[in-house]
């Protein structure tokens, strides 16, 4: 179950990397206002940025959603393991025989 999450959660930090380079940043909308050729896009004039909007807060809460998984998953994983400095700092008992000791 983790390496799949880990996995989805790899493809989603992938995607969202690309939704974020793809994306225009505030200062381009001013240069379609003075016939930059912005408005002849697929999504119209300003279509397309609120459609990848949406998306990259879809993906966004996507990641999220999957690294809080992966925390729990990792505590959770993380319980049943002891450290090994607490394993030294045990007393070690005698080890008991089943042979009856003879007296000389």
């Amino acid at each position: 179950m983790f390496q799949i999450i880990l996995a989805i959660h790899l493809i989603i930090a992938f995607v969202l990397v690309v939704l974020v380079m793809l994306q225009q940043g505030k200062g381009a909308d001013a240069g379609a206002n003075f016939g930059g050729g912005s408005s002849q896009s697929v999504f119209g004039s300003s279509g397309g940025s609120s459609f990848m909007l949406k998306v990259t807060v879809l993906v966004a809460s996507l990641f999220f959603v999957t690294s809080l998984t992966l925390a729990y998953l990792g505590a959770e994983q993380a319980k049943g393991y002891e450290s090994v400095i607490k394993k030294i700092e045990q007393p070690v008992e005698p080890a008991k025989s089943n042979s009856p000791v003879v007296p000389e």
